[in-house]
């Protein structure tokens, strides 16, 4: 058993702060990957501020080029967002040793088997985070609400080391939950993503106290989620209906939040439009499954995801 795990965090965003923060406090040696924020980082370290209290840390490597890393980690822990043009597997390929584990803490569905596929002998942990949390400024996040994980061994089971990391978490305080059908957990979260994120986008900046305030827009989250149980159903992963309605509850007692996908909208940056909708789209093409709702999303974010970055 690793004592002192080293973990290497690519993408020091919201999520990937929040939570390498965590693990810091539970005594795992962090370091990370910066690019933007490098300066800041390297002289600050991350500040968040949360309901669960607010805490300030140094990782132990600060670096720019993945390159300069001292060390083999015992998990590279990538928190980007899941966008085609970023190549995780380019990305994190130089400091991939025969004993690390990939952590995907991300959006969207379908996103594993890229990078299983060009590291077959290595241990993928798929990690699914719950949480209203955002960047305020570089180096600095605000942990608004929530914060529960699910983590598991891809495709399915458990592993020494996924357990070692469920450990870690649990013991900084946060809520972690050890899934042995990770896939099926992709496909839960999926139905809150897959609506919300783009609804609030298309509905002009809507925050989720107001999309739950509106009847037209709650016919239509509902909607877009049974569409997603049905995909999720045809690839083998079975999502009682009642789901659908343990999620609209609990967005309506949600501390009014703006979704991570209107956050890089406001701010210009590109949307996880094929992570959340796009990758759906195909299984339900490959499947033969009528989805026009999320259908109609993907053409529309499409679109606007093009116009916003200046792509056309």
């Amino acid at each position: 058993m690793i004592e002192t795990p080293s973990i290497l965090l690519i993408g020091t965003g919201a999520v990937g702060s929040y939570y390498s923060g965590k693990l810091w406090q539970a005594g795992a040696r962090i370091s990370a990957v910066c690019r933007s924020d490098y300066s800041v980082i390297k002289k600050n370290g991350i500040t968040v501020k949360s309901i669960l209290g607010d805490f300030n840390f140094m990782p132990d490597e600060v670096i720019k080029d993945i390159n300069d890393y001292s060390l083999v980690p015992d998990y590279i822990m990538v928190a980007t967002k899941v966008l085609p043009e970023i190549n995780i597997t380019d990305m994190i390929a130089p400091r991939v040793g025969k004993n690390t584990s990939i952590i995907l803490l991300q959006n969207g569905i379908n996103i594993e088997k890229p990078v299983a596929d060009v590291f077959p002998d290595n241990e993928i942990i798929s990690a699914l985070a719950f949480i209203c949390v955002s960047r305020e400024q570089p180096g600095m996040v605000h942990h608004q609400d929530y914060g529960r994980l699910v983590i598991g061994h891809y495709p399915s089971g458990t592993s020494e080391k996924t357990s070692l990391l469920n450990e870690l978490f649990v013991k900084s305080g946060v809520q972690c939950q050890l899934d042995t059908d990770i896939i099926t957990a992709r496909w839960k979260k999926l139905i809150w993503n897959a609506p919300f994120n783009p609804m609030s986008v298309l509905a002009g900046g809507a925050n989720t106290q107001e999309m739950m305030g509106s009847e037209a827009s709650l016919v239509l989250a509902r909607k877009i989620m049974e569409e997603v149980v049905q995909l999720a159903e045809a690839t083998g992963h079975h999502i009682p209906r009642a789901f659908i309605t343990k999620n609209l509850d609990d967005t309506a007692v949600m501390t009014p939040y703006k979704t991570s996908m209107l956050l890089d909208y406001e701010n210009k940056r590109p949307m996880e439009v094929e992570a959340i909708l796009g990758n759906a789209l195909r299984i339900a093409k490959e499947k033969n499954i009528s989805v026009p709702h999320i259908e109609s999303l993907y053409g529309l974010l499409s679109l606007i995801n093009s116009k916003n970055t200046g792509k056309i």
